[in-house]
């Protein structure tokens, strides 16, 4: 079992940064891949990037490619998201999830979810 809690949202201006962060407790966090996924109202939910469990593999949508960085410390049981020249379409509640780190990709084996923290952008 793995609890996960986001924080770091807020209302922000096109352009603007922010950095989400997700910490997590239970199970060692090392043993987990770690991704962040986004819903905005009315629509489905997408992935917007993912770390392997030792840091080393990145993946990123290709909407947020060169926009944003996804890190880790396992020893705070922390991974972040940080975001840059945010945008409108950007807005959405933004959430973390655990996938066990024996899956190498894809969108299966997320078995827990935080609750997520909502990202606004104003034009």
């Amino acid at each position: 079992q793995v609890q996960l809690v986001e924080s770091g949202g807020g209302f922000v201006q096109a352009g603007d940064s922010l950095r989400l962060s997700c910490e997590a407790s239970g199970r060692t966090f090392s043993s987990y891949n770690m991704g962040w996924f986004r819903q905005a109202p009315g629509k489905e939910r997408e992935f917007v990037a993912r770390i392997s469990w030792g840091g080393a593999s990145k993946n990123y949508a290709d909407s947020m490619k060169g926009r944003c960085t996804i890190s880790r410390d396992n020893a705070k049981n922390t991974v972040y998201l940080q975001m840059n020249s945010l945008k409108p379409e950007d807005t959405a509640v933004y959430y973390c999830a655990a996938q066990h780190r024996t899956f190498l990709g894809g969108v299966g084996g997320y078995d827990y979810w935080g609750h997520g923290t909502q990202v606004t952008v104003s034009s």
